[in-house]
């Protein structure tokens, strides 16, 4: 059986499937993705081929605004739909195609390859109600916002119509299609292999010279970029207080200062340096420690040392590292919104506060530091293992829909 597998930042979320199906000496798998997403990276697997292809152009200037994002999206899938003719020519044909189709790499797969099984993963549906936009006030939508996030989903909605099958990893990023075409979706999470992320009582991380070890009081605070989309700013307004009720408190910020997600800043600035400025004189800084990005296993022992992890975010898609941090064992403070109500019960597995109250975020996160309630952290753990492992339940499901189905 051959199998393709597409990313534009390859693996991807097909990471621990694509390392499972190479392992499989009557499995052929080849990947495709972004030339410069995959220099210098270690290989995900020695018998995965790598198929490299250099996207051609975004929305031009001239293209209207709201079908650019489109376009770039066309050109990226008429780029892949070469590399598939030129793998055609070679002779050889997929019996599967997985492909992530938000940068447009699955707009052309059955117009190359019609006979083979296409599945895609479809991981959010945009509309100016009821998601991420016009939740944070402080960045207010216009009309013109709500038009192009409504194009925006031209890429998806050709992609699932040229699909066999799609995927969607949580039953809220499900909800969010059109009900018309939400029955072509299943909901497979990727899953977390807790045989790796687990809590470690002799786990221990040193920042700006400083030991934390498990039992410290270390808040956590994870995501790609500090931005708004991941509650950056209310974390931060929560600073002066938490610090006041725990004067011991030290505060661990993993991330980046780039923009994953919604609008840049203006002025070339950081959100980091927006939201941290107007604080400066009413936060003890060297409490506060901004490690940016970390190698993997360093990453992990943050969250095995943290004694209170928070994890805020607009209705939008559930971060890998709030399941993580469940994992790990975290004690988790969570903002109550959808993606995050799907996995948390307040009170029993974590606890929910309201996104936009930086009081409310502060007194919970001194309240956990207080009680250190052990129930909460095992019970996290606990939920992760019974719905989300890797191992015992969600690679079965992805290799029987990959394999099994075929």
């Amino acid at each position: 059986m051959k199998i393709l597998i597409i990313h534009q930042n390859f693996p991807g979320q097909f990471v621990h499937l694509a390392r499972f199906l190479a392992n499989d000496p009557q499995l052929e798998v080849v990947g495709v993705g972004e030339t410069r997403n995959l220099k210098g990276r270690p290989p995900v697997h020695p018998r995965i081929r790598l198929i490299g292809y250099e996207p051609h152009g975004t929305g031009k200037p001239q293209t209207h605004p709201y079908l650019r994002d489109h376009e770039g999206h066309v050109r990226r899938g008429q780029t892949v739909a070469r590399v598939l003719l030129q793998l055609k020519t070679q002779g050889w044909s997929p019996d599967l195609i997985l492909c992530h189709p938000g940068w447009g790499e699955g707009l052309f797969l059955k117009d190359v390859y019609p006979e083979a099984r296409v599945v895609q993963y479809f991981e959010y549906y945009y509309d100016a109600q009821g998601g991420d936009m016009g939740f944070d006030p402080e960045f207010p939508s216009t009309l013109d916002d709500a038009a192009r996030v409504r194009l925006k989903n031209n890429t998806q909605l050709v992609s699932l119509m040229g699909s066999d099958e799609g995927l969607s990893p949580t039953q809220w990023q499900r909800s969010r299609f059109p009900e018309i075409v939400r029955s072509r979706i299943r909901v497979m999470h990727e899953g977390v292999d807790t045989r790796i992320v687990k809590p470690d009582a002799q786990a221990w991380i040193k920042v700006a010279g400083k030991t934390l070890r498990v039992g410290d009081e270390v808040v956590t605070y994870v995501a790609r970029n500090l931005e708004p989309y991941r509650g950056f700013h209310s974390f931060m307004r929560s600073l002066p207080q938490l610090q006041a009720l725990r004067p011991n408190a030290q505060v661990i910020v993993v991330g980046g200062n780039d923009v994953s997600y919604g609008r840049r800043p203006d002025n070339g600035q950081t959100y980091r340096q927006i939201y941290c400025e107007p604080l400066k004189n009413q936060v003890d800084w060297s409490r506060v420690h901004f490690v940016g990005h970390l190698p993997y296993q360093d990453y992990l022992r943050v969250l095995q040392v943290s004694a209170a992890h928070i994890y805020l975010t607009y209705p939008f898609v559930l971060s890998w590292s709030m399941l993580e941090s469940m994992a790990a064992g975290c004690v988790l403070v969570g903002s109550n919104t959808a993606p995050v109500r799907e996995v948390i019960r307040h009170e029993d597995n974590g606890l929910l506060v309201d996104f936009f109250d930086p009081e409310a975020i502060a007194q919970t996160l001194a309240r956990v530091l207080e009680e250190k309630p052990v129930h909460l952290r095992d019970r996290a753990r606990q939920t992760v293992v019974e719905g989300y492992d890797l191992t015992t339940r969600c690679l079965p499901m992805w290799v029987e829909m990959a394999v099994g189905a075929a």
